[in-house]
């Protein structure tokens, strides 16, 4: 059997990588690695940490790119692939663009694809912008789908998905953070000493990270505008925030918040670094969907800066709460944790480790 993995962010890559590895692993699979380059910096840091090499490397990233450009660069590259290493199965994950052009470009040439990450919803296009519309588009062009959840397995059989195409998995991030957690001993030294003196003292450390598309512009003001008022309210938290690299997130987070003396400002830090973060921070705010799977495996607590979710299993576990990119929302939170007397407890709904073992016995079973 041969396997063409596809990927090109950094959550795409970290949640593939275990999957890479199990497959790597298997006598009876030829399998490649296509990186189509799309988060290139951030990218090559987990490729690096998880010890993966691509084989092919479309390279996509141009100056002010749009959605547009990123997906016919990808529908081009990726016929230049098919036409070296013709796979029976394409693999890709989740939501994202390069899912999306990945999944389109396979179905063109005749080839299946493997969903990893399948059946994820809120109901609503826009919310999140695009990758609502990217899973759906990709979960009606698969042939096998790999359910990280019985919701999410739930939501595919309402939409008319046999059976029998549906892998009930778990969550391959929770492979991965697995992995990374008895790996990671301590920052790198490529982490500002300010960044870690910040979780060295004892002192709580509010982590935040935020990227979504929808939150450009005023969503970001809104959230720049909270960690203003939470870093004023809260002389004594230190408010850790590893800035995306997307100039629409860097202006307003320069503009607003890199005076103040308790926020503490940083590139994005590569994945082990991000992982040793969280075990160590007091509090999560964040627009990410990959934070919410990981943080309960570490004991944290979540806001989460959007105002729907396609993890409602979170919610209902009481691992994550709501609280859009909205500034009276998110400081209330926060005030609500600072003071709460109660230990949190979180409880993990994404899976047991074992994801990635789980979908390379589903292919083998064909």
């Amino acid at each position: 059997m041969k396997v063409l993995t596809v990927f090109g962010t950094r959550p795409e890559a970290i949640k593939m990588a275990p999957l890479v590895k199990a497959l790597h692993h298997e006598p009876t699979i030829e399998q490649k690695v296509c990186s189509t380059g799309q988060h290139r910096q951030m990218l090559e840091q987990v490729m690096d940490f998880f010890e993966i090499t691509a084989d092919f490397d479309l390279a996509i990233m141009q100056p002010g790119q749009d959605l547009t450009d990123i997906t016919c660069r990808i529908l081009n590259g990726l016929r230049q692939v098919f036409n070296q290493f013709r796979p029976d199965w394409v693999l890709v994950h989740g939501d994202t663009t390069t899912a999306l052009a990945a999944t389109l470009a396979s179905f063109y040439a005749g080839i299946r694809v493997g969903h990893v990450e399948a059946g994820l919803r809120t109901g609503d296009l826009k919310a999140p912008f695009p990758e609502e519309a990217n899973r759906l588009l990709v979960d009606r062009l698969a042939s096998a789908y790999f359910a990280p959840t019985q919701r999410n397995a739930d939501a595919l059989l309402r939409e008319g998905v046999n059976a029998e195409q549906i892998a009930l998995t778990g969550n391959t991030v929770i492979d991965a953070l697995l992995w990374a957690k008895e790996k990671v001993g301590g920052f790198s030294e490529q982490v500002p000493a300010i960044i870690q003196k910040a979780f060295q003292e004892k002192r709580r450390v509010l982590l935040v990270t935020g990227h979504r598309r929808e939150n450009f512009g005023e969503g970001f003001e809104q959230i720049c505008d909270a960690l203003y008022t939470l870093a004023h309210r809260f002389p004594d938290l230190s408010i850790v925030y590893p800035v995306h690299l997307n100039p629409k997130v860097q202006q307003p987070v320069q503009k607003y918040l890199s005076q103040v003396p308790n926020i503490f400002l940083t590139s994005p830090l590569g994945y082990p670094d991000f992982v040793f973060a969280m075990k160590n921070c007091w509090l999560i705010l964040t627009d990410s969907g990959g934070v919410q799977e990981e943080a309960p495996s570490l004991g944290k607590p979540v806001l989460v800066m959007r105002d729907a979710t396609e993890r409602p299993e979170a919610l209902e576990a009481g691992t994550v709460q709501l609280v859009g990119a909205d500034s009276e929302r998110i400081v209330r939170a926060v005030d609500e944790y600072w003071e709460s007397k109660s230990p949190v407890t979180v409880a993990n709904p994404y899976g047991d480790g074992q994801a990635s073992r789980r979908i390379v016995d589903y292919l083998l079973a064909l």
